[in-house]
Order: structure tokens, then sequence, then C-alpha cells
């Protein structure tokens, strides 16, 4: 049995949140939640999920990865359409964490499921045998754990708690599909309190938050140490706190309490904080509410963060001051032990918030599992942590750590002696091994279907390497081009490799044939080094640039032509020259949370590498793309002028970035594999693409696109800047003032005009100061604040719809007046500019 459709009871954050997913994944799903009181028989009775999908298609970040897939969830109530559990293959229940509630909606659910159908409760802290005590043998035998973290989307981490009671092939089952279909990292906990995640996490929680007011500091000088130089999020603490709500911490506060060993750590670092309290009571429980430790305000028109004195007697706030903390500083160059090993207040609070936690993790060895590997892993995908707290004791040096203990008269816990001279992970014969409770150490196996490069980082040698990228034998003739630069910025050592990559495969020696780009970083890559840029013309060494621009073009379009296939395999970030990468390939399998879009007009210049080409081309392919020579152009000018960035792979496919035939990978860990079997699929029988003819408007084209722009300046939505820079972007994507719907255009001349156009907007001190910003701040310069007249007045931002918009009028406008665009342009001046202004005054006249 498949798991084809599933039903969610309880439409809170978490809930709407897990029926999201499901719909993500492409499963039917009913999200069903209580009938409110006091309704009439006329009223809606499942006003509250709806109200939840609602606030669905709101949320930010996104928890849907496509607008159309709400359509995949049935908002209804559980008053009147508990039948529907009939055929569900799945049931999740996502009500409060109160035993005694979740007792009766699981008697509810039993009452209506059909047999063998598998139940999931998702609980953060109540074990499963609280859960099922006292519930149906049938309901026990099905019933199990899965704890999402928050938001469900974006957490990969699922904690999966089943007993001797389940069937085993149900739990495989379970496991299979909440790992392929929704992308999740499943982790098989022992029922245990708080499982892994929130037994460590929550204890750390506690133990910085105590001990930051022990010390007397503040909540900016807390997350400024517990945050990123100990790799946590940089939130830190008490702004992780605010995002999971100040709200819920009291209830897995007291479901631990309840739960743990009499002897647990927990129980004597716990204690009440009375100004928590009264924060819960006024309704500062965190960004849900109006606020938490810290909290957005409006002052004169302008956001300013503000965070609250920890040691008032009631919710105070003040401005967020930046701390300046020497430990700090001491960590980016020496690691965890820098930060730690000081005699000042930030140091020794340091020392105390890690001491404590990692040796909590050792003990919790194996009470909560004997697999490190698992705590390890919990940590950083439940709780965003760099390094695992094994990991960092690896990093920070176990007998340092251990000689520290000792000098403190602390006991060490039985795991850390047991890798007392030794390390907690190592490679032995290119295999990860990690230590177990034994003081033996075991081989990591990955699952079927999983390849990591790290792995075969591991175990051999790249084919060739230079600074900025590797190249990978990943077996069976398959290829895999890495990227090493900073954030996998592109550089010239880069298309070097790639060229040595065709030229490697292409000479048929040692039987490859295929290549897959792929990394396992943050990010695909962020797109162009924009420095090489700024050193270049800040030199004027223009010419420089040129040669850059021209040997990306060329390295794209032999890939493209190459005999071989390749297939991309992005994930995070494929921006800019990165997107344009992912448009030449032959296939794409990219990870669902990939987020891609050619951003170049945000640093005043259009994409150079072949995108405007490519673009046009993605749109006049498309189905959905009415017929004639200017709606592809539109389109594609459309996108790239807004330098719009899918939120989702499901969206680059709807903005063209991605084809309908591309695939898309849930779980990251399983995207090589994917990417490596397309690959090894089309390389039976390949055949390279045929290049492509273009039949575009030219001059006329160019003329109204660059009057929709008028249009818009003229109503005071983009500045002059904007207007010079889509006017290049226009020439480009309507072939130049030789182009006719009559005249053919190569794809070589579409990309020297997409050259050339680029060398003129690098030229402008306006697009070098846009590349100054970006790189300063890592931001784009918004181009419609700057560079204005006195006497203009700007919005901050331009809308796809008032573009849309605006170049629907420009083309209505024109085909009135003409009957097509070769007699528009016989009657237009020569030059654009001139052409532009008679269009404007013909629509004057009207």
């Amino acid at each position: 049995m498949t798991i084809k459709k599933a039903v969610v009871i309880g439409a809170g954050v978490m809930g709407a949140g897990i029926a999201a997913q499901l719909a993500n994944a492409g499963i039917e799903v009913e999200l069903l939640d209580i009938v409110p009181e006091g309704l009439g028989p006329q009223d809606d009775q499942s006003v509250i999920a709806k109200g939840a999908v609602e606030k669905l298609l709101k949320s930010k970040p996104a928890a849907l990865m496509h607008k159309d897939f709400a359509k995949r969830i049935r908002p209804g109530n559980t008053k009147y359409q508990m039948k529907c559990l009939a055929d569900a293959d799945l049931i999740i229940e996502a009500v409060i964490e109160n035993p005694k509630i979740k007792s009766q909606v699981l008697k509810n659910i039993d009452a209506h499921r059909k047999p063998g159908s598998i139940v999931g409760s998702n609980t953060s802290t109540i074990p499963l045998a609280t859960l099922g005590s006292d519930q149906s043998a049938a309901m026990q035998k099905d019933l199990m754990i899965t704890h999402f973290f928050n938001p469900p989307r974006y957490m990969p981490l699922l904690e999966l708690v089943s007993s001797d009671k389940n069937d085993a092939k149900s739990v495989q089952k379970l496991a299979r599909f909440m790992d392929e279909k929704m992308g999740k990292t499943v982790i098989h906990c022992q029922d245990t309190p708080g499982f892994i995640a929130n037994r460590v996490g929550t204890y750390w929680l506690t133990v910085a938050m105590n001990a930051a007011m022990e010390a007397g500091l503040t909540p900016e000088e807390a997350d400024a140490i517990v945050g990123k130089p100990m790799g946590a999020p940089k939130s830190g603490v008490f702004g992780l706190m605010d995002m999971v709500g100040l709200d819920l911490m009291p209830h897995i506060s007291d479901s631990l309490l309840k739960n743990v060993p009499k002897g647990d750590d927990y129980r004597n670092v716990h204690r009440n904080v009375p100004l928590v309290d009264k924060m819960i009571e006024q309704g500062f429980t965190g960004r849900k509410g109006k606020g938490g430790f810290y909290r957005m305000v409006k002052a004169n028109g302008q956001k300013q963060l503000n965070v609250i004195d920890l040691y008032a007697d009631t919710p105070v706030y003040r401005d967020v001051q930046k701390p300046k903390i020497d430990a700090v500083k001491r960590a980016k160059k020496g690691g965890l032990r820098a930060l730690v090993d000081g005699d000042d207040k930030y140091s020794q609070y340091a020392w105390t918030v890690l001491k404590k936690t990692l040796c909590y993790a050792a003990i919790m060895v194996p009470e909560i599992n004997d697999d490190i590997m698992a705590i390890d892993d919990a940590m950083k995908l439940g709780y965003n942590w760099s390094k695992g707290p094994f990991e960092m004791l690896d990093k920070i040096g176990v007998d340092w750590f251990i000689k520290k203990l000792e000098a403190e008269g602390e006991t060490v816990p039985p795991m850390l002696k047991a890798a007392q001279g030794k390390r907690f992970y190592q490679t032995q014969n290119g295999k990860l091994e990690r230590l177990m409770p034994n003081g033996e150490y075991k081989t990591v196996e990955r699952a079927d279907g999983v390849l990591l490069l790290s792995d075969i980082k591991r175990a051999s040698k790249p084919v060739a390497s230079n600074p900025s990228a590797k190249l990978w034998d990943i077996g069976d003739g398959v290829l895999c081009l890495e990227f090493t630069s900073p954030q996998h910025s592109l550089d010239p050592l880069i298309m070097h490799m790639m060229n040595k990559a065709r030229r490697k495969i292409e000479s048929g020696k040692n039987d490859y044939k295929a290549l897959v780009i792929h990394n396992e970083g943050t990010h695909f890559s962020v797109g162009a080094n924009l420095m090489l840029a700024q050193m270049a013309g800040k030199a004027k060494q223009y010419w420089a640039i040129d040669k850059i621009v021209k040997n990306g073009q060329d390295t794209y379009k032999k890939l493209k032509y190459a005999n071989f296939p390749v297939v991309g395999a992005p994930h995070g970030m494929a921006l800019g020259g990165g997107c344009e990468i992912l448009l030449h390939c032959d296939a794409v399998q990219a990870h669902a949370e990939t987020y891609t879009g050619l951003v170049e007009t945000g640093v005043g210049i259009i994409p150079g590498w072949g995108g405007c080409g490519e673009m046009l081309m993605r749109a006049m392919d498309d189905p959905k793309t009415p017929n004639g020579p200017m709606p592809p152009v539109a389109k594609a000018f459309e996108t790239i002028a807004m330098a719009k960035v899918s939120p989702s792979a499901a969206e680059a496919q709807s903005i063209g970035y991605l084809r309908p035939t591309d695939g898309v990978t849930m779980n990251k860990a399983r995207l090589l594999a994917d990417a490596k079997a397309k690959a090894l699929k089309l390389a039976d029988g390949y055949t390279p693409p045929t290049p492509k003819m273009f039949s575009l408007p030219g001059p006329a084209g160019r003329a109204a696109l660059q009057m929709a722009v008028d249009d818009m300046y003229d109503r005071g939505l983009v500045s002059s800047y904007a207007v010079a820079l889509t006017d290049q972007l226009a020439n480009v994507l309507t072939g130049g003032k030789n182009a006719d719907t009559g005249v053919k255009i190569s794809e070589d001349t579409l990309r020297d005009l997409e050259r050339r156009a680029f060398m003129r907007l690098v030229r402008d001190p306006r697009t070098r100061q846009r590349i100054d910003h970006m790189l300063a701040t890592n931001k784009p310069l918004d181009m419609n604040k700057e560079f204005l007249e006195k006497d203009r007045a700007v919005k901050s931002s331009v809308t796809t719809a008032e573009l849309r918009g605006s170049l629907k009028g420009a083309f209505d406008l024109v085909g009135k007046r003409y009957r097509n665009h070769k007699a528009i342009a016989k009657k237009l001046a020569p030059s654009t500019q001139a052409a532009a202004r008679l269009i404007k005054r013909a629509k004057k006249k009207r």
C-alpha cells in the first residue's frame, strides 16, 4: 500500500504546515479542525481550517512551494467530516500538546479510520507509551510519533518514534515516505522524554538563558556569543525562543519535568522566570505575538528593533545595541577554543553554556540514542546548528575539553571518557566512521538512493582541480563538477574547469559519458564574482571584463552543444550566472528548495552569459505563450527586468527557469543520485540540441518595450537609470537594429548583442555604484531610490502587474495604429529614442 491520501487533524500553525508539506509532496490532504462554539447551522462549520489555508497562502516564508498546491488541501471539520478518514492512508494529529486531548482525538480517529492506516502524532515531548496507553490494540499497532519541526517545509528533521507493537513494514513504509516524498531526514528515536532534539535543545536554551542572567548579560550580548560563534543560528537563544514562541516553552518544560528521570540535570537547571510569565500574560509571546525578547516597532516611519530589559519586573523595551566582544573576535580566527578560553565574563559565559550542553549530550548516550551521529544530526537539522555536540567536541579537542573539566573538578561523562585520546569521528579506508559507546568505531552507511559528494571526496582524489573548482568521478562514467570558490561565485577558473571537463568527456578516454554540476555547500552559486568586475572597472580595464563575458558565453555554448549530456543539480540559491548554467544544461534535477533567477538588473547590468537568448527560447517553447513575435519577447523582458527569483523549484518551472520535464528532488541527500541517474538515462543514444534561429520584431518591438518603461517612468514608478537599463535589454531581446519578423537571427547574434549591451552598462558609473553597494552590503541598491531628479517622487518598488500592464498598453497602442511590426519600423524614426517619442506623442493625441 502506498500513501496517496492523508488527513491532518488540527489546523494550527504546525498542523497547517504539515498539510502544506504533504501538498508540496503531491499528496491530497484533508485538513480538519473543530467547529467553534456559538456557530449556527447556517454558519461555515469549517471556518478554522479554511482560515488556516488562507494563512498558508499569505505566510512568509511561504509554506507552499507553489500557490496552486493549495488546491490539494481540502479544509473541513471534525464534527461532520471524520468519514473522510475511511480512505486515508496516513492520518496525522497535530492538536495541542496535552495528553488527555490527544488521547481523545486518537480514539476518534480510531473509530473512523480504515484498518491498517498509519497514524502519526505530532508531539514534541509526550512519549509514545503515554499516547498509546489507553488506545485499542489496533491503534497501538498503527500509532507512531511523527515529530515535525517548525516550519515543516524548511526544517528537514523528522523524529520518528515507534514501538515493538508497531508492524515493522509500516514503520519502514512511513520512514521511506517521509524521506523520499516529504524530503525529511528521518531519525529513529527511542521513546524517551523530548526524544533527541528537544531533550538536548531545551536544556541548551535553559542553560544559556539562566547563565546570561547570572552573568548580567543583555540578550544581544548573549546571542552574539551563543549564536554564530558557537555554530548556532545567528538569532542566538533569545531570538530562537521568540521564533519558537514563548508560550510553547512552558508546555515543553512541564512535559520534560514530568517525564525525565529524577537525576536528570534538566531538573537542576530549570527555573521559573517571573519576567517570562508576565511577557506571556501580556501577549509578548514572540514573533507570532506583540514581540518577545525582541520586537520590531515603527519610529518616525522607520522600523526599529527593540530588545527587552531582562532585569526589569515588567516588560520594558529599549533600542538594540550591537555589542563589541573580544571573545567573538577571537573566535573568528581561533574557533570554539578561542571563544571559551579567556578570563572575561563573555568567555566564561560561553564556557558555561558549552561545557554544560556538551556534557549533557554525552550523558544522554545511550539513553536517548546509542548513536552519536543521530544526536549530532538532530541538533543540526532541528536547531540549525552548524555542528552537532560531538562534532563540536572534535573541533575543540576531546582531550583538551576533558582536561579543562578535570581542572574544574567536574565529572567526565562515560561517553567522553570513551573518546579520550581519540576522536568521535574518523575516516578509515575512505569511509566515515563514528565512535560507539563501547569504544569501537562503526562505519556510516547511507540509505539506498543516497549519494553524497562528501563521501566521494573521502574515498578518492579529484580528476582535476584548481582553486575554484574540482572535477570528481562519481562512477558509471559520470563526472561531477564542483564549485569551491567563496559562495561558489563564478570566475575564469571555473570556466577553465568546465572546458577541461568537456574535453575529458569528448576525448572518449576513461569511458566518461556525462557531466553533473553539483556541490554540497549552502548554495549552488550566487553568480559571477562581482569583485573582478569592480576591480577592472575601477582600473578602467574594460577589455578584461569583455574577455570574461566572452569566455563565459563561449564556455556555456560549448557545454550546451557538447556530444554528451550535462545535468545541473542545484540547491539553495542559483543566481545570475549560476542560473545561466542551468539554462544551458540538457536537463536539471533540482532540490525542491532551489531559489533561482536572473538577478543582474539588481546591479545595473543584464545577463551576459547567454541568459537573454535562453529565456527567449524558453518563452517561445512555452505553450502558454500567445502566438506572435512580441509575446515571447515580452515574457522574457518581464522576467529579466524584474529580476525574478523563484521561491522554490516548482515556481522556477512556472517562471521558465526550469522546464516542465526537469526533475525535482524533495530530499537534498538524494539529489546527486537522482541527477546522476538522469544523466545516465540521457547518455543512452544522446544527440546534442540543434541551434535555434529567431524571428524577432527588431526596432519596432524595442520601441514598444521602451514605451512601456517610459510610461512607468512618467507615472513615477521607475528611475531614469531603469529606463536606460531596460532599453539595452529590449535591444537584445528584439534582435537589434537589423532584426525583423522576416529576418532570421542566430543564437550567436543574440550573444553578441547581449555582450555589447553588457559592456555599455558596465561603463556607466551608476552600474559601478550598484556593484560597489552589492559587494559592501550583500544587498542590491534600490534602483528606484537612487539617481533620481530632485523633483520626482518614485515608488520604492515596481510590481510585476504594473510592468505587465504597461507592456500590454504599449502593445495595444502599437497594434491599433499599425497593422504589423514591419510597418511600424518603416514609420518610426531611425533611433529607438525618437521612435519611442513618436509613439508617446501618438498616444497623447488620442
